[in-house]
């Protein structure tokens, strides 16, 4: 009878212990990744650097947040690189000028919209990718690869293949300002870290204290039972592509700001780090389980990771290797933690 009392709670605990290893899993990696290149180099843990690293994780942790409701929701966005690429483009465009020709004028839009149509495009592009699956039906891989290209051709077709550069702008003209979000700080925080961090809140309040987020977390989990239980399924559908494609827009004004060049090619394979970001903070891709704190620090586990192997001179294919390494950990990492049929949100 004693042995029973005594070896009991050994168990429990022992259980315990390998629950919050496997659920702590980015976190523990990320304090790796520094404490690692901390040690390999005494310029990696400085303050300035963490603010440089931080404000290039920044454009993956907006895109990360987007494509983390849209893999909630069930679905995948392939898209969201492109629709980046094609932001930045609608952004430097508007900021060379957009001529009229039936009137003979050049205008010459002021910065704070040329951010709101840029994000209106993001998100009108994140709608048609809805409408396709919502509606269509068709499947979410298929639907945002189909999209992924034209938006990548498009933005292709309005630079024939070239690049907005000096996106500066010029006070006789009234649109200076849009380098803000890349190169300003605001305590000392650069404004991309500051918008990363607003968003970051303002997503996780929506998921865990509003009425979309319960209903998102529904969808994903069942959709056909979240349908019968009074779950607007199509409408919540629609409106997380739209988020994603508004989310990956800003991300491409944050990336055009700290460039001050837009280009048709930028963002090239960007949807694949945020889905990775997403599996390595440990969402579930068959939707339903995942929350924010976890995406934001898988965007900081790859971020970090391939800032330090830069500082310490590993070659950029090595980076891509190990890269590569941390995402099928994560995945075999999901595997154990959700194999069982548990559900967790």
């Amino acid at each position: 009878m004693s042995a029973t009392t005594t070896t009991a709670p050994a168990k429990g605990r022992q259980f315990h212990l390998g629950r919050l290893l496997l659920e702590g899993r980015a976190f523990f990696a990320l304090i790796a990744i520094i404490a690692v290149f901390s040690f390999l180099s005494p310029n990696y843990f400085t303050l300035s650097n963490l603010l440089i690293m931080s404000s290039q994780v920044a454009i993956f942790g907006i895109l990360s947040i987007g494509m983390l409701l849209v893999i909630l929701n069930g679905g995948i966005d392939l898209s969201v690189g492109s629709i980046l690429a094609l932001s930045g483009v609608v952004a430097g465009a508007m900021m060379q000028g957009v001529e009229l020709d039936a009137l003979g004028v050049i205008l010459y839009p002021p910065v704070w919209a040329v951010v709101v149509l840029t994000l209106c495009v993001g998100a009108a592009v994140g709608a048609v990718n809805g409408v396709l699956v919502a509606i269509f039906k068709v499947p979410p891989f298929v639907a945002t690869l189909g999209v992924m290209y034209v938006a990548r051709g498009i933005a292709l077709l309005m630079t024939n293949g070239l690049t907005y550069n000096n996106l500066r702008g010029s006070e006789a003209l009234g649109n200076t300002g849009f380098n803000w979000l890349g190169f300003y700080r605001i305590g000392g925080v650069p404004i991309s870290v500051i918008v990363l961090a607003v968003v970051a809140i303002a997503a996780g309040l929506m998921l865990g204290r509003s009425a979309f987020g319960r209903w998102l977390y529904a969808s994903g989990g069942n959709e056909r039972a979240a349908e019968l239980s009074g779950v607007p399924v199509k409408r919540v559908k629609i409106t997380v592509y739209m988020v994603s494609g508004a989310l990956a827009a800003a991300a491409g004004l944050v990336l055009a700001s700290q460039l001050t060049s837009a280009g048709p090619t930028a963002g090239n394979a960007y949807e694949l780090t945020a889905i990775a970001a997403v599996v390595i903070g440990g969402a579930a891709l068959t939707g339903g389980r995942g929350n924010v704190r976890g995406t934001m620090l898988g965007a900081f586990v790859i971020g970090f990771l391939s800032a330090g192997l830069v500082i310490i001179g590993v070659s950029s294919y090595w980076q891509t290797v190990f890269t590569g390494a941390v995402i099928v950990l994560a995945v075999l990492m999901n595997s154990l933690q959700y194999g069982s049929g548990t559900r967790k949100t």
